[in-house]
């Protein structure tokens, strides 16, 4: 069983318009505030008038439905993952609490699936990939329908291995690029694809490798530009026409800026493809997507994030808190600077027993297998908890940004690396905005002029504060002091 298309326009007409509303907003050159000049007050004036921009598509993430070794190393034989791992009542809580984000009808729209990693089970010619252990499939399906998600993105961490010159998941590159084999590939990709809509798991996105210039000791397949070019011409060609409404990426890593984008945008035909850019800007700081332009090489196509998350511990707990803020202020400077139409964090869950997982995941689930509680003792087997220093940075905006929201300009006083702001509308007409201080010691006032007499309330968050009650304030003009390391949300009432 598949689920029905959302109505109203398709994806890639919202591409289409999310791309020619920010080619009319040039970015401004602009000069980072050093620490000991920090602003401690500014103005603002949000554009609900006429300073519409892109459509917001809604938010994405990655599902980890089979096994990893721990520190991303070696694919176990071991069955285990989400949400074959959980409790009937645990998975009803983790659609209901996490994926919807707690809202009624839906909450986040994409769910990232890893082929030949996390989705890796093989026919017998080795050749194509299905579910790998019984009932991987169908889970996934129950879970998208469950949680109200619109479609997988799919993308290959490697093809299956009856296609690569090692015959295995990990390394190695195709066999061939001669134009008969790269036919035959792309087929089998189609075939890819048929398999999972037929089981209940529809497709928003395809793309043809994920970061495709790392060899890596997990599944991984290793392409020159040259390469990537020839398979993703055979492939996507094939993608679009059997699967004409699927929003095809490109190249989930450097998106239009590396050696792989640049020629793919010197080949019309393959540029025609792609559908929008995507970019691997792990762990950033926010400030790299106001302070840097990664459009203007784009052809007019949008440019997002399709993942995000921190390699490593952070140096202090200052700093560990300081991620919370500035992941909302990745989700808010790529849609602000870069027009971006969607922004995905990398795992939902992740297993208490992988090294990787306290960096990588909204939150954490105790495998059966994993009976050592000096970690999460108070964590049963078969349930989850949260990763509040990660979750409560992405949270916000996937209960208070609908799918299809649409963006509105704010006029700033001055545009501040660690106080940022954005507004939107749902698509009900609501006015929202988001106001963030990533400061670690200082308050910051925001004094808003919001064009609208109506009454908004406020919810913070933090690195140990989730949706916290603010109480109202009336507009239009409006002051906010927030406190250090702080998101808020400000929603119109009724």
């Amino acid at each position: 069983m598949s689920l029905p298309r959302p109505h109203g326009p398709s994806r890639r007409s919202i591409l289409r318009g999310a791309a020619v509303a920010g080619a009319a907003t040039a970015l401004t050159p602009l000069v980072n505030v050093p620490a000991a000049q920090a602003a401690t007050t500014g103005n603002y004036t949000i554009r609900f008038d006429n300073g519409r921009r892109q459509t917001i598509l809604g938010l994405g993430f990655e599902i980890q439905s089979d096994s990893i070794g721990s520190g991303n190393n070696g694919l176990p034989d071991l069955v285990s993952g989400v949400p074959y791992d959980l409790t009937d009542s645990e998975r009803a809580r983790f659609y209901r609490q996490m994926l919807k984000a707690g809202r009624s009808d839906r909450g986040f729209r994409y769910c990232r699936l890893a082929m030949g990693l996390y989705y890796r089970g093989l026919d017998p010619t080795r050749t194509l990939i299905k579910g790998r252990y019984d009932g991987q499939t169908a889970l996934l399906a129950d879970m998208i329908r469950r949680a109200g998600i619109e479609g997988t993105s799919v993308e290959y961490w490697s093809p299956a291995p009856g296609w690569k010159n090692n015959d295995s998941y990990i390394g190695g590159r195709l066999k061939s690029f001669d134009p008969a084999f790269l036919s035959r590939f792309g087929d089998a990709l189609v075939a890819d694809l048929d398999y999972l809509t037929d089981g209940g798991v529809p497709v928003s996105m395809w793309g043809l490798q994920n970061e495709p210039r790392y060899d890596t000791p997990y599944s991984s397949c290793v392409y020159t530009a040259g390469e990537y070019l020839a398979a993703f011409k055979a492939s996507a060609a094939k993608v679009r026409a059997a699967h004409p409404n699927v929003m095809i990426t490109a190249d989930s890593l450097d998106g239009w800026s590396g050696d792989i984008g640049r020629a793919i945008a010197a080949d019309p035909h393959a540029l025609d493809l792609v559908d929008a850019w995507t970019y691997h800007h792990i762990g950033a700081d926010s400030d790299q997507h106001v302070y840097q332009n990664w459009t203007s090489g784009a052809a007019g196509k949008p440019v997002f994030n399709n993942e995000f998350e921190y390699l490593q511990p952070p140096a202090n707990e200052t700093w560990g808190d300081r991620r919370t803020i500035n992941t909302a202020q990745s989700i808010m400077s790529w849609m602000t600077f870069q027009n971006a139409p969607t922004w995905f964090w990398l795992h939902a869950l992740k297993p208490t027993t992988n090294a990787e997982s306290p960096h990588y995941s909204l939150g954490f689930w105790r495998p059966p297998h994993d009976t050592d509680f000096s970690r999460f003792p108070d964590l049963p087997a078969r349930h989850w908890t949260w990763n509040p220093r990660n979750w409560n940075g992405v949270a916000g905006f996937v209960k208070y940004m609908p799918w299809n929201s649409v963006r509105y300009h704010v006029d700033e006083s001055a545009i501040l690396g660690d106080q940022r702001i954005m507004a939107w509308k749902t698509p009900a007409g609501k006015p929202v905005f988001a106001i963030t201080n990533r400061s670690t010691t200082q308050s910051f006032t925001y004094t808003i002029d919001t064009q609208t007499a109506a009454r908004f309330e406020g919810y913070r968050y933090g690195p140990r504060t989730n949706n916290q009650a603010l109480g109202p304030k009336n507009g239009p003009n409006v002051t906010m002091v927030v406190p250090p390391l702080s998101v808020e949300f400000w929603v119109r009432t009724p």
